[in-house]
């Protein structure tokens, strides 16, 4: 019997001769390359505070118009490998006030949306062979606890590594590294550059994600991200996310139940771990849906994460009972919220019409707090297809008092 040797070279080029491939030279990788880009023009009007820690000392009454652009390009394969790059634009021309003045957009706004500049937010070499591709540079990440939320002008991106394979049937691994973090401003008038993780919550993060959907009509998922090195900053340490969510259609109706759970375990000196459960349950018929959500949160700590989340990342929003705008108080231990949401889809004319309550028992400082959320979505059409517009409004009720306005219009290209 005779064993067949191959070298390196003959194995790199067996791999690439498996992996697909769109361009037959470099130079038609970048000429066939996809522009893509959004432009937005946000206004928001808040006066109050929905933060009931700081509801007696800080009242905001303040408003802001912000416009901003995001230009994507990305490379057409060439044997396996793409490029990318994302740049991110602000620039808040009105504002009023400066930083420190409370009850001015710039000082009211400065972690949000004051934060004028531009930044490249994704710069990336991705490479895909079979069922995995490796992705290493600057990116945008969207899983449970890892996640940039889209809410504002500037989305929050980061800077590492991240693998998906899907070799498994029905099945997505996702591992990765994280060394920086892109906020949205850098709460000092500018828009945020990337930050190394060590500079303020410690060393790397580092993430493991599984979805699997091989059970009928239901998805698992579970998550890992450990962050740790910095014994005093709010969210290091570990976090575990388990969610079941089971869809379902019983003639016109659609149904559906998630459950999930998220632990984490702190490295924050005097801090206890904390424990979240919480359930969903919809119903749709036609155009219409509606869904009821709990959150309880344990007495014991709270699941914070950074950027207003439950993870790394401002989208990191784990928890199902919340409120559609802000959610201060719905990370915090000892609490107990719910939400109950309808909206109706008037597909003749591409407007969604929706309400939400969402009730927060803050049992920790006796207090109890509302939102009710107003959101309306429409979208262009013919000549303006691409354009859409949100208009939402919150109102904060019981120990909290105030209310949020938002205008977004988004052209995307």
């Amino acid at each position: 019997m005779k064993l067949a040797k191959l070298s390196l070279v003959t194995i790199v080029v067996a791999g690439l001769t498996t992996s697909s491939f769109a361009a037959d030279t470099l130079a038609d990788a970048f000429k066939n390359g996809k522009i893509n880009g959004e432009i937005k023009a946000y206004y928001f009007d808040r006066e109050g505070s929905p933060n009931l820690s700081t509801a007696a000392t800080e009242k905001i009454n303040s408003d802001i118009f912000t416009t901003g652009i995001m230009l994507h390009y990305n490379t057409d394969a060439f044997y396996g490998f793409k490029l990318g790059a994302t740049m991110q634009s602000s620039s808040s021309p009105f504002a009023d006030g400066a930083i420190g003045t409370a009850g001015t957009a710039k000082d009211d706004f400065k972690n949000e949306m004051y934060g004028s500049g531009t930044v490249l937010s994704e710069a990336y070499i991705e490479y895909t062979l079979d069922k995995t591709s490796v992705k290493v540079g600057r990116q945008f990440i969207n899983t449970p606890l890892v996640a940039g939320s889209p809410s504002r002008i500037i989305l929050q991106s980061f800077e590492g590594a991240m693998l998906t394979n899907t070799d498994l049937p029905q099945t997505t691994i996702v591992a990765g590294v994280i060394t920086k973090y892109q906020d949205r401003t850098d709460f000092a008038g500018n828009i945020a550059d990337f930050q190394n993780l060590d500079s303020a919550l410690g060393s790397y993060a580092y993430t493991l994600l599984a979805i699997n959907k091989s059970l009928s009509n239901t998805t698992l998922t579970a998550q890992w991200l450990g962050i740790n090195g910095n014994n005093t900053a709010t969210g290091v340490g570990d976090f575990y996310y388990l969610e079941a969510a089971y869809a379902n259609t019983l003639g016109e109706y659609r149904y559906g139940l998630a459950l999930n759970h998220e632990y984490k375990v702190t490295e924050k000196l005097n801090e206890e771990d904390g424990k979240m459960y919480g359930a969903k349950a919809s119903l749709g018929y036609g155009d219409f849906n509606t869904y009821v959500a709990y959150t309880t949160i344990t007495k014991d700590g709270d699941i914070k994460g950074n950027s207003m989340g439950g993870g790394l990342g401002g989208g990191t929003q784990t928890v199902f009972a919340k409120g559609l705008q802000n959610k201060p108080g719905t990370f915090t231990k000892d609490t107990d919220a719910y939400s109950v949401d309808a909206n109706y889809l008037f597909k003749n004319i591409n407007f969604k019409l929706g309400a939400r309550y969402t009730g927060v028992e803050d049992n920790a400082n006796d207090k109890e707090y509302a939102y009710t959320d107003i959101y309306t979505t429409y979208t262009f059409v013919g000549a303006l297809k691409g354009l859409s517009t949100d208009i939402m409004y919150q109102d904060w009720g019981k120990d909290a008092d105030g209310h949020d306005f938002w205008f977004k219009a988004n052209y995307k290209f």
